[in-house]
């Protein structure tokens, strides 16, 4: 009995010291990677100061096969005219026939020959995947998504029905899993490619009248940063991914969606031209911006904004007074 309560206080001795080794060792190892990040901090930050006065230069465009959601119209149109200027190959989708052949006309009258439409329903996914097939098999391999089509009903929650809700879901964000879906998965074989998704800045800030719209919008949101992470941790064949996403968050633009908007100052939050939002999101994802919002300020004066106590940014949005009142005729 007293032999093996020797050998026990022995065993536990020689485990203490093992156990108190590897602390110190850990605590070595540990102190290390914070020295580390520290180091990268300070890098990033660097980095990120010099990036701001001396932009990345403008990746090349030609030949990539570009496929713009809601290109019949506004900021999609407008996407599709400056893609074919950088001698893309573009893909228009819309469910709206004629606004969609517009802009190929509009495109062809220029001189851009390379240019392919499709009435596609976005909120159905059979016919994405579909459409998807059709264009791989006609065009190519679809090289840059940019999911822009959307729907904005503007009145108070309990004013929208259970219908209305849906179908902003499915256009607004479910379409985009299903472009996803489609697309992807060859973006990752060959890992290249870019995705850009139109999310809004009542993505980062809610707005009455747009409950279910702004619901919808963080929704991309969070979708496009968990999506970026995703591939950003994962492997490819490569062991790194190589795939770019931009996500784009506009105050209001005049694309029709907006009819009753409310701005005290419109020299400081002004209504953006689709061609204006168009020429940003472009220079945007050339550069490989992973989020650009309409004007530019507006991110940044978001994230001090969390800082502050909670009752003041209430008092400042009540003074900035910008907004968008019912619509009637819906």
């Amino acid at each position: 009995m007293t032999e093996i309560k020797r050998v026990n206080s022995s065993t536990l001795k020689r485990y203490r010291s093992n156990s108190m080794g590897n602390s110190v060792a850990y605590a070595g190892l540990l102190l290390i990677e914070l020295i580390l990040l520290a180091l990268k901090f300070i890098y990033t930050t660097v980095e990120s100061i010099i990036r701001t006065f001396l932009p990345p230069l403008e990746k090349s465009l030609k030949d990539e096969v570009i496929l713009i959601t809601g290109a019949g119209h506004g900021i999609g149109r407008e996407l599709a005219l400056l893609f074919a200027i950088q001698n893309a190959i573009i893909v228009c989708w819309d469910l709206d026939e004629k606004g969609n052949n517009e802009t190929k006309h509009i495109l062809k009258i220029k001189g851009y020959k390379r240019v392919y439409t499709y009435k596609v329903d976005v909120s159905n996914r059979q016919e994405v995947l579909d459409a998807a097939a059709l264009v791989k098999q006609e065009v190519g391999s679809v090289s840059v998504l940019v999911n822009n089509a959307g729907i904005m009903p503007c009145r108070p929650l309990f004013s929208q029905s259970h219908e209305v809700i849906e179908k902003i879901f499915n256009v607004n964000v479910l379409a985009h899993f299903w472009a996803l879906e489609a697309f992807l998965p060859s973006m990752i074989e060959n890992n290249h490619g870019h995705v850009i998704a139109l999310s809004s800045m009542c993505g980062v800030i809610g707005l009455p009248n747009v409950v279910p719209y702004c619901a919808s919008k963080f929704a991309v949101r969070g979708l496009m940063e968990a999506l970026y992470e995703e591939l950003r941790v994962g492997d490819t064949k490569n062991n790194k991914s190589e795939i770019k996403f931009t996500t784009v968050y506009p105050i209001m633009v005049n694309t029709g969606l907006v009819k009753k908007p409310r701005n005290r100052f419109p020299f400081l939050l002004d209504m953006q031209s689709p061609e204006k939002v168009a020429n940003i999101i472009v220079k945007s994802m050339r550069r490989n911006y992973k989020e650009v919002s309409i004007p530019w300020m507006l991110m940044p004066l978001d994230r001090i904004s969390r800082l502050l106590p909670g009752k003041f940014i209430q008092n400042v949005k009540d003074f900035i007074d910008t907004g968008l009142d019912p619509h009637t005729d819906e």
